[in-house]
Formats: structure tokens, sequence, C-alpha cells
């Protein structure tokens, strides 16, 4: 039986760019990093979500298949207020994809942006029932 999601693996062309991304714009920290002959890997926490983690693989020589073998959409973030988060994010020089946060089909607030490596990302504000 499932207990919660682990982690999602994110396949990235510039680990140090990625570390730093995800660590000066989430909070995400540094938890362990090391390298086979064929790959860069990397696994980032956040004392916020103890027990699930982003891995981030680069590849050392040039496979292919890895990557290719399965595809995240995307990584989705839950915000408390998605305005606010947009303004602050803003700062920070995220651009999102929209204007403005859509609804989604279950009444949550939603806005994707990309990443370093052009990964798609989301914020997501749920509605008042599953917050």
């Amino acid at each position: 039986m499932i207990k919660k999601a682990e982690h999602v693996a994110l396949i990235v062309t510039d680990m140090e760019r990625s570390i730093e991304y995800y660590s000066s714009m989430f909070g995400y920290k540094l938890r362990a990093r090391g390298q086979s002959a064929i790959r860069d890997m990397a696994f980032l926490y956040h004392d916020d979500q103890p027990g699930f983690e982003i891995e981030l693989i680069r590849d050392l020589q040039p496979l292919g298949e890895y990557s290719d073998s399965g595809i995240v959409n995307h990584l989705a973030f839950t915000v408390e207020n998605i305005e606010e988060a947009m303004d602050y994010y803003r700062q920070k020089g995220i651009q999102f994809n929209s204007e403005q946060p859509n609804t989604a089909i279950d009444g949550a607030k939603t806005i994707f942006f990309y990443g370093p490596d052009r990964e798609l990302l989301q914020f997501v504000q749920p509605n008042r029932e599953r917050a």
C-alpha cells in the first residue's frame, strides 16, 4: 500500500545551477550528492515537507535512454496565497506563463512557470476544502 509520495526526479543539464535555483527560490537544502560513471545526482529536501524530496539527475554521458524513459509533466508546490506568492517570486525573477492564476476543476488556483532547464513548475493554492 502507498503511504506517501517519496520524491520526484527531474533531469537537469547544470547541476550547480539547479541546486542553487531550488535552494534560493524555494528553500530546499542539499541532503546528498554523488556521481556514478554515468550520472551526477542530488537529493534536495525541505524542512516543511518531511519525507518528500526532489531528485536532480544530470547525465554525464549522453545516453538519452534514462531521461527518455519517463516523463514528468510538472512539479507543483502548494502556496497559501497564490497572488502573494506570485508577487514575491516575480521579484526573484520568475516569469509566469500567464498573467493571472487559473481555477482548476476542484476550485484550486494554479499558475505555471519554468525552472532553469525549462522543467514545468506550478504553484497551487488549494481550495478551502482541501487546504
